[in-house]
């Protein structure tokens, strides 16, 4: 696998977390294979792609992301925070980054939940995948033991992660209780023999969020199969694609 590059909500160094431009940045890269997306709900059910439950840091607006309708959503800016360039994205519904994904790359879509903050945002998440029919082309992943679950009770068959920022002695029976074929770890928790565990019983290994080569280079002689999540793809493309850009172009170029 040769430590596959993850867009953290898209080429976010660059340009505006979670919007269209940050998607379209990361896919013209074609060493980057997948993006990290994050989805809650409007107050009238439509799932969006924004991170934080406040619309404060990244919107002209104020408040929870919940309390909003779709149409208040789509009256706030969620790039000019980033810059000049970026003034008028607007904060994406899943459909839209579902749309402009299909067939040229794979997402890890976070389901941003705690307890009974969304009912109903696993069913919402998973009728848009089936509608684009892209559940080879998605993991489901989440904090939320319980939205894995409840993610699974729909759908046995869709690829599940659960995401930690620690590690727990008892991690393998969790993700064989979940369903679980994907694990979401802060890098500084992961080691060789943990990976090596992981990986032996059938468990994808992405390690996040790793800016800087060094933190690279640690995950990739540690082993070939974490896939690295990133905010800077360039730094992942300069540090690991070093002597080797033809066979990684060749490899993994994206469809059109």
């Amino acid at each position: 696998m040769n430590n596959l590059c993850v867009a953290h909500r898209g080429f976010s160094y660059k340009s505006p977390e979670n919007t269209i431009a940050a998607i379209n940045m990361a896919i013209a890269e074609p060493y980057v294979q997948w993006i990290e997306i994050d989805t809650q709900l409007s107050s009238d059910g439509i799932p969006v792609v924004i991170h934080d439950f406040s619309l404060d840091r990244t919107t002209n607006g104020t408040g929870l992301v919940k309390d909003h309708t779709w149409e208040q959503l789509q009256s706030l800016d969620a790039g000019r925070w980033k810059g000049v360039a970026f003034i008028g994205e607007k904060i994406p519904s899943l459909d839209e980054v579902l749309k402009l994904s299909r067939g040229r790359i794979r997402l890890n879509i976070e389901l941003k939940t705690k307890g009974d903050m969304y009912i109903g945002l696993e069913k919402a998440v998973l009728e848009r995948i089936s509608y684009y029919h892209m559940e080879n082309e998605v993991v489901l992943t989440s904090f939320d033991e319980n939205a894995l679950r409840r993610v699974k009770d729909y759908n046995v068959k869709i690829n599940t992660g659960l995401i930690i920022n620690n590690r727990p002695i008892d991690l393998m029976k969790r993700l064989k209780d979940l369903k679980c074929s994907f694990l979401s770890i802060k890098a500084s928790y992961l080691n060789s023999a943990l990976t090596s565990t992981l990986i032996s019983q059938g468990i994808t290994v992405m390690a996040w969020t790793v800016d800087n080569a060094s933190g690279m280079k640690r995950l990739s002689s540690m082993n070939s199969g974490i896939m690295i999540c990133t905010n800077r793809p360039d730094v992942w493309a300069a540090t690991l694609l070093n002597n080797k850009p033809y066979f990684w172009q060749k490899i993994f170029h994206k469809k059109e």
